[in-house]
């Protein structure tokens, strides 16, 4: 299994519409990728250490079977999903692809 993680770093002065992600974009995402996601979650920051802000605004998993199955899923529509991105955020998101090797 594959993981995308996309996060989206907390800093100051950005603008994140999680309406807008929630119920557009992330919709959108799965029905273009469609069976190929296995799982994805969302999280929205809340707090870091006690009495500090979250690191992230929002942090994105999406799992695949293996990196050609989010290869053929994604890549016919990147464009589309890529230009979607201005539509809820300024924040320049970073990217981790990682190995799941435990899964419970």
């Amino acid at each position: 299994m594959i993981k995308l993680t996309i996060f989206y770093p907390n800093e100051e002065g950005k603008k994140f519409d999680k309406d807008y992600y929630i119920n557009t974009h992330m919709p959108m995402s799965l029905q273009l990728q469609g069976d190929a996601v296995k799982n994805v979650q969302v999280d929205f920051g809340i707090s870091g250490s006690p009495g500090t802000p979250p690191a992230h605004i929002a942090i994105c998993h999406f799992i695949y079977e293996s990196f050609q199955s989010f290869e053929a899923a994604f890549m016919p529509h990147a464009k589309t999903l890529m230009n979607d991105i201005l539509n809820y955020t300024d924040i320049k998101s970073v990217i981790q692809f990682s190995e799941v090797i435990i899964n419970r």
